[in-house]
């Protein structure tokens, strides 16, 4: 079977979704993997490290020629429609909030698996995607604190004074805020974090992290190790909770989602307009509404305070920032899943397989995932 690897099309990204060492993995499986010229260059992967791996390397990988189609970036409306009856695509689909294209590779007879869609079990953890990309992220969002912050993180003495560290605030503490309390913790600044999933704060603890406790009532536990959504009383109420400790850090990092849902609501402008000038807030949430009200996928707004502003940055492509390792992560995620489905140089879905049934997106003609369909019967 033809595997195929394009180049990303979403203007700014640049991953991709293979690697020399993932495609030496497919061609042991016995399929043949064609790579479009220069799908790897941003990355770091030339078309010569691929074609030594055993990949085809062609100017142009029209997607009528494929059997199997790995991306990144959810397919568009466009691309989809131009795969042929019955081919298989691996990558992110977002369903959520791209219905058009789900409703296209339905229309096509594609069987899409979308990797947000990949149950959060133990024997699925080498084909998680999510969390693979969220590490990247929660790292590079706090390099891009520490850049516009004006001050140091670490704790210096020196003979013209001491240097106090910063204190940083982390709200979420999923993969992407673990690791952002990890690495802020090796720039030596003062960390605490929180999450409404109660089992966090043992997690936090373990990063170096101080867990702030809040009094919310209630269990917080949704599915897969996400939090489910707060009602809008207790919103306001953790909010109101979140407003002094906000207000006393430095660098403020949100990393709250809700998978297939708009991110929560967590901070307010108000809230930012009581941080000290010079502050920096980083969300991470912003691609999928934001956790901080205002804020603006791929730009820096300048908040207005006493003295000054903050600055609060709307993260986009955050992983798509570090391409190389980010690649090497997301392109093993899907090489392991498509593995799962392989048996003698040929990909045949086992529909009786959690992990691929529940990955999967759409298959003969309908859409397989239930909050999907959903959603795409609501708008009809």
């Amino acid at each position: 079977m033809q595997v195929g690897v394009r180049r990303e099309q979403c203007a700014g990204e640049r991953r991709v979704a293979a690697t020399p060492e993932t495609v030496q993995q497919l061609t042991a499986l016995g399929l043949r993997v064609a790579v479009e010229s220069g799908a790897g260059f941003a990355a770091g992967f030339p078309d010569a490290a691929f074609a030594a791996a055993g990949a085809t390397v062609v100017p142009e990988l029209p997607p009528e020629t494929l059997d199997v189609l790995l991306h990144v970036r959810p397919l568009t409306p466009e691309t989809a429609a131009r795969l042929r009856t019955g081919a298989i695509t691996v990558g992110f689909g977002s369903p959520a909030s791209e219905l058009p294209a789900v409703r296209a590779l339905a229309d096509a007879g594609v069987t899409s698996f979308a990797l947000e869609l990949v149950p959060r079990i133990s024997r699925a953890q080498s084909m998680d995607a999510l969390s693979s990309q969220s590490l990247v992220s929660g790292y590079r969002a706090v390099l891009e604190a520490a850049l516009r912050y004006p001050r140091f993180f670490p704790l210096y003495m020196t003979a013209a004074g001491t240097v106090p560290p910063a204190r940083v605030l982390v709200l979420g503490a999923g993969v992407a805020g673990l690791q952002a309390i990890g690495t802020a913790k090796r720039l030596g600044a003062r960390v605490s974090a929180n999450d409404i999933r109660a089992a966090s704060a043992d997690e936090v603890a373990s990063m170096g992290g101080t867990f702030i406790h809040l009094d919310l009532d209630g269990a917080a536990e949704g599915g897969g190790g996400y939090a489910r959504e707060l009602g809008e009383n207790r919103a306001k109420r953790q909010r109101a909770l979140l407003a002094p400790h906000v207000a006393a850090a430095d660098v403020l990092i949100t990393t709250a989602a809700i998978p297939g849902r708009a991110a929560p609501l967590l901070v307010t402008l108000d809230m930012v307009a009581g941080m000290r000038a010079g502050s920096v807030v980083v969300d991470l949430a912003a691609e999928s509404g934001g956790n901080v009200e205002g804020v603006k996928a791929g730009r820096d707004l300048q908040i207005p305070v006493s003295g000054g502003s903050v600055t609060l940055v709307g993260l986009r492509d955050a992983a798509s920032a570090m391409p190389s390792d980010a690649s090497r992560l997301f392109a093993k995620n899907v090489a392991n899943l498509l593995a799962l489905m392989t048996a003698g140089g040929r990909v045949i879905p086992d529909f009786d397989d959690e992990v691929v049934a529940g990955a999967c997106l759409t298959h003969g003609g309908t859409v397989r995932h239930p909050a999907t369909a959903s959603a795409m019967e609501a708008l009809k």
